[in-house]
């Protein structure tokens, strides 16, 4: 059966940039502006405030966190610090070893921090699907494969590259469906949650190249037609015929990178039934004709 979010989090194509141990003591603050790498924390030992898009969680031992898009965020100590007072600037002690605050106290929380990137050239529509913040309390199997993330980046094995691309996405893919349930923001999490809006959502991605439309997809879930569009609206976030052309985009671009289909056949697999229609389609939506498109990749 086609999963839906393992195949959002595999056109993603997460590439693991560079992990690194962090601890901190005393009053400390450290900020990243908006438009960094995606980024995981693990809370390793101790507590600390986590500021993120008007959101302030308190994040302690064990606790995971998951942020897919390039957001702004803060971190500071529980003790307050005066907004006046400049930021921290960490200090490196060993090589993947950083050190924020008091340098001599003992520290208040340990945490492994991981920056990543997504190789797909439409992340930000597929990231646009995915929660804006994943915070997850008490899964030790997190951990754990941050852990192996952490250690495998830091070795020189043979295929490290192709180990680090797989654990990210089992990591991905973890923190995810950790949170997918009816309370998750809209997006792609919270339409799989529903049982109804499920099937019409698997049905997209197994048979991308099926002549859809709502009525169909209507059928899939098992509702009438105004229900199931009021409800994969309020769900998902788009209309379900934006979701359908945002995943054969999100397709089709896949399928050129991979410079072995022709473009007719592209648009046959994507759902067009001529190689004309889905130019006009894929210009409208991307900027550029499929053929450009191609070469420049």
């Amino acid at each position: 059966m086609i999963d839906p979010l393992a195949q959002a989090v595999t056109l993603l194509a997460p590439r693991a940039s560079y992990s690194k141990t962090v601890s901190a003591a005393g009053a400390w603050r450290i900020r990243r502006a908006h438009g960094g790498d995606p980024g995981y924390f693990v809370i390793l030992d101790g507590s600390c405030r986590m500021l993120i898009d008007n959101q302030e969680v308190t994040l302690q031992a064990g606790d995971f966190v998951l942020v897919p898009a390039s957001l702004g965020f803060e971190l500071t100590s529980l003790a307050s610090v005066a907004p006046n007072v400049p930021d921290s600037i960490p200090i490196a002690m060993t090589p993947g070893t950083f050190r924020i605050g008091s340098k001599d106290a003992p520290a208040d929380v340990r945490y492994l921090v991981g920056h990543f990137t997504f190789d797909a050239p439409d992340a930000a529509l597929l990231v646009s699907l995915l929660p804006r913040l994943v915070h997850v309390r008490g899964e030790h199997r997190l951990s754990t494969l941050v852990q192996l993330v952490s250690d495998e980046s830091r070795a020189a094995r043979p295929a490290r590259d192709v180990v680090l691309s797989r654990l990210l996405e089992v990591l991905l893919i973890e923190a995810l469906r950790a949170t997918a349930d009816a309370a998750a923001a809209p997006g792609l999490l919270r339409g799989i949650a529903d049982e109804r809006l499920s099937a019409a959502i698997r049905g997209i991605h197994a048979r991308p190249e099926q002549q859809w439309n709502v009525a169909q997809l209507a059928r899939e879930a098992a509702l009438s037609r105004s229900a199931f569009f009021a409800r994969f609206q309020r769900a998902v976030g788009m209309a379900p015929m934006a979701y359908l052309l945002t995943w054969r985009m999100a397709l089709g671009k896949q399928l050129l990178r991979q410079k072995a289909n022709g473009i007719a056949e592209v648009a046959q697999r994507v759902g067009y039934g001529s190689a004309s229609a889905f130019s006009v389609a894929f210009t409208r939506h991307v900027g550029l004709p499929p053929t450009q498109y191609a070469r420049g990749q």
